[in-house]
């Protein structure tokens, strides 16, 4: 029986492989047909070529459409290898990679709900490759993946001497590359609180929460030491600049700010904005929180990215590479109507189908425009309403998590 087992195993990796890299060269053929920009690619390799050559980092601006440095000065350091490649090496590189971290991030989302079988990721890999923020991260040659692993790496370790050890480095990485990251840090700390007052010790979580934060202050410190000048600008000014990424209102800013605008026909939503983030960012991350401490930590960490999406000034789609845990979460979980829907969302490119580019068109959409162009929004609100509702009963403390393993959620155990 078990060699039979074995041999249908072994029939099923190769065709998932076939048909992930089948998947893959299409997908490749296909950005190569759109004849791509890989415009983000180009501003990371003159941010590595303005660090090298000691420049002002934060008065650049380059490409066509004269786009700025905008991550942290850690993230320009990142950047300097890519000034040792010619301009169409580095863009084979950097879908290569992309791609392949792809499917590293469809495999630790698998693992976080214990799914993490291989044909699983080859078949996960070759569908939501084409959702909409992955075509557009690798279209732009954007880091949003390489962040997404990075966060997810660090929270879907399994062995608790691999945790203890580098618990924390990945979320602090992430954090000193793109802040938006640091949501995570926060509910570390929010859970091990949560914990500590029921009672159950918020240790580990306080422990991973202090790892991120050291990791991100390590990245921080030596970015200061070799780029001190720059360092020094943009902690006390850049940062606070959000509008020197884009307007508001653009279709494809995709985080409440964006649709606030929208809805409203302003290029600065202001206070109906700031009130809506601040009670989505208190619901998401307690609604987060519950689910860690039922152990459901797949739908935690989806949640917390999802919360962090919205209540960001600014979510590029292509910032919505979660659509991946998220719908790998739902489908696993047995949710397959809510997960195909949000797959279909994901890949419709419905965002696009509204007028948007020259004229700010955005300030000036009907009913039907305006809907189309909030439709992430409204399935990461979606998702963390049935985070809140995945756990059957009151929320009770998992345990430790570096001493069990990581649970499948509840509705997968009785799905």
């Amino acid at each position: 029986m078990s060699v039979i087992r074995f041999s249908a195993v072994h029939r099923r990796v190769p065709v998932a492989l076939g048909a992930c890299l089948l998947s893959f060269v299409a997908f490749w053929a296909a950005q190569r047909a759109a004849d791509v920009s890989m415009l983000d690619l180009m501003v990371y390799r003159a941010e590595g070529a303005t660090v090298r050559a000691g420049g002002d980092l934060y008065a650049l601006r380059t490409t066509y459409a004269q786009l700025p440095a905008t991550y942290p000065p850690f993230a320009a350091l990142l950047f300097t290898p890519l000034t040792l490649f010619g301009t169409g090496t580095m863009r084979t590189l950097a879908t290569a990679g992309n791609l392949a971290l792809l499917v590293a991030l469809v495999h630790l989302s698998l693992k976080l709900v214990g799914h993490a079988r291989v044909e699983s990721t080859l078949w996960g890999a070759a569908v939501v490759v084409w959702c909409e923020p992955v075509w557009t991260t690798l279209r732009y040659g954007q880091i949003n993946l390489l962040i997404a692993v990075l966060v997810m790496w660090d929270l879907a370790h399994r062995s608790p001497a691999g945790r203890a050890r580098w618990a924390g480095v990945g979320l602090g990485l992430a954090a000193a590359i793109k802040l938006t990251p640091g949501l995570f840090v926060i509910f570390l700390a929010a859970t091990g609180l949560a914990a500590y007052v029921r009672g159950a010790g918020g240790g580990p979580w306080l422990r991973h929460a202090r790892g991120a934060v050291g990791a991100f202050a390590g990245a921080t410190l030596l970015a200061a030491a070799v780029l001190p000048y720059d360092s020094w600008r943009f902690w006390t000014e850049m940062v606070f600049r959000t509008s020197r990424v884009g307007y508001a209102e653009e279709t494809g800013n995709q985080a409440l700010r964006g649709v606030v605008a929208r809805l409203l026909h302003t290029p600065e939503p202001g206070a109906p904005w700031f009130a809506l983030a601040v009670l989505v960012a208190v619901a998401g991350l307690s609604v987060a929180v519950a689910a860690e401490l039922r152990g459901e930590r797949a739908w935690a960490v989806t949640a917390c990215a999802v919360t962090a999406l919205l209540v960001s000034p600014v979510s590029w789609s292509h910032h919505w590479v979660w659509c991946v845990p998220l719908v790998l979460v739902l489908w696993t979980s047995g949710l397959r109507a809510a997960a195909l829907g949000a797959l279909l969302v994901f890949c419709s490119y419905a965002l696009w189908w509204v007028p948007h580019s020259y004229g700010r068109p955005e300030l000036h959409q009907n009913a039907l425009e305006l809907t189309l162009s909030m439709l992430y929004g409204v399935v990461g609100c979606a998702f963390l309403v049935l985070t809140a509702a995945s756990g059957r009963g009151p929320a009770e403390v998992a345990g430790v998590p570096e001493a069990a393993e990581v649970r499948p959620s509840r509705m997968s155990r009785t799905a």
